[in-house]
């Protein structure tokens, strides 16, 4: 019997051997390179993770001029018309007369002290257009800070992804 398992131990420790080795032969697969961080992207998901803005449709992200803000939670929709309405964009009071529409959520999470806001922009038929998703943290800062903060990037980020679609 003592045999029976010795061989059998044998059998199992050069199968782990050999897997080893067949293993650390094969080249590891990519992703191709690494985006700048941050960055508006026209490609897929990074290796990083996702990136804080999204551009789906740039064709017609550039003709965006009138938009709509939806309802989000812990009041991020009214933020974001007082910085979208600096430019270069209208804020409209009715989906009707958007030429795409900002709908999203603002998520705090008490027991993390951490705000997870997701943004999306789409056209009126429903289309994706532009995505923006942002985390911060709020201790010490207060979490209207916090949520005032995130407008302010969601803001920048957009500007950024209409200028990276002009480009293109």
């Amino acid at each position: 019997m003592k045999r029976v398992i010795l061989l059998a131990a044998a059998i199992l420790f050069s199968n782990l051997a050999v897997c080893r080795q067949s293993n650390s032969q094969q080249q590891r697969p990519t992703l191709g390179p690494q985006p700048a961080p941050n960055a508006p992207s026209l490609e897929g998901p990074s290796v990083v993770g996702p990136l804080n803005a999204k551009i789906l449709d740039p064709n017609r992200l550039r003709t965006v001029h009138n938009i709509y803000v939806g309802l989000m939670d812990n009041n991020l929709n009214l933020k974001l018309m007082q910085d979208l309405a600096n430019g270069p964009f209208h804020i409209v009071s009715s989906k009707r007369d958007a030429d795409a529409i900002l709908q999203g959520s603002c998520f705090d999470s008490p027991h993390l002290k951490d705000v997870h806001s997701e943004v999306y922009l789409s056209g009126r038929n429903g289309k994706p257009v532009w995505q923006d998703v942002i985390h911060k943290s709020y201790n010490p800062p207060p979490l209207s800070k916090a949520v005032t903060a995130t407008a302010a990037e969601i803001v920048s980020d957009l500007r950024a992804s209409i200028e990276a679609a002009q480009r293109r």
